[in-house]
């Protein structure tokens, strides 16, 4: 009989182990997808400070696309942690069926996309106001590296820290906060997405400020994310993620031409040859 139990037990372990290593895959999967269609929709666009955004349609598809591709590896111990939890209380008769898991990764992305509809707004605001001490051969260098080094500054606050103690530690954010169900589920992936969103929301922004649809960008972006949140040494890697955002928003303040990998909208006008549309200039 007890052999009995402990086979029954072994068996749904490895059943339980054997679902993780599909939803890492499938999560591994879906960003690899994202990256793609990322590549695709921006298709070869010039990604400059101050660039067009597009109709909110196009840019809504394309930073949800974004988010997944982004966010999704960083993300993914969590997302593990929740569906491992919701299967053991699940197996008591207390949990939801697997689909809480997908609406956990739903609530998680809503949040994202609040994000990105604000910064979608702000960004047209300035736009419609159209500053003129803004355009980048006025204040514009100052502004995009003041953003960046404003982020890497937010690295070293303790609530960034607070933010990232709970980015690292699911189990102890889900043990606290735990709910049962669907609903339990979607509440759980909105609120591990507020803490996500106050421990990179300064990121964002340095990208959003060196040029959003930049791939180069995002991918840079997306590994200080995924080593904050994954590597072993907390504190050396927001540290170190600090230095170098500070390095690159003096280098874009004082000598953007000499920033790899950097566009000036200035440099992106004469490249295109249309100072209208593909320009896409700082704030005008």
């Amino acid at each position: 009989m007890e052999a009995a139990r402990l086979s029954e037990r072994s068996a749904g372990t490895f059943r339980l182990e054997r679902a993780q290593l599909g939803l890492l895959g499938l999560l591994l999967a879906l960003a690899l997808v994202a990256w793609l269609v990322t590549d695709d929709r921006m298709g070869g666009m010039e990604s400059v400070p101050g660039m067009d955004l597009g109709g909110l349609g196009f840019y809504i598809t394309v930073w949800v696309t974004m988010m997944a591709a982004m966010m999704f590896p960083s993300v993914a111990p969590t997302v593990l942690m929740y569906d491992r939890l919701r299967a053991g209380h699940r197996s008591r008769g207390k949990g939801a069926a697997p689909d809480a898991t997908l609406l956990f990764v739903a609530g998680y992305l809503c949040v994202w996309t609040g994000a990105g509809l604000g910064a979608y707004g702000l960004i047209e605001l300035a736009r419609a106001i159209d500053p003129a001490f803004l355009a980048w051969d006025e204040a514009g260098p100052y502004l995009t590296g003041g953003v960046i080094v404003a982020a890497a500054l937010y690295q070293l606050t303790p609530l960034k820290q607070a933010c990232l103690v709970k980015c690292r530690s699911p189990m102890m954010f889900l043990a606290e906060r735990w709910r049962h169900g669907r609903w339990g589920g979607l509440e759980l992936g909105l609120r591990h997405g507020a803490w996500c969103l106050g421990c990179c929301w300064a990121l964002m922004a340095a990208l959003f400020a060196i040029g959003v649809m930049s791939l180069g960008w995002m991918a840079l972006i997306a590994a200080f994310i995924a080593g904050e949140k994954l590597l072993p040494w907390p504190a050396a890697a927001r540290t170190t993620v600090a230095v170098l955002l500070l390095a690159l928003g003096l280098g874009v303040a004082f000598v953007p031409a000499d920033v790899p990998g950097f566009a000036t909208p200035d440099s992106a006008t004469h490249d295109s040859g249309d100072p209208h549309g593909a320009a896409m200039q700082m704030m005008r």
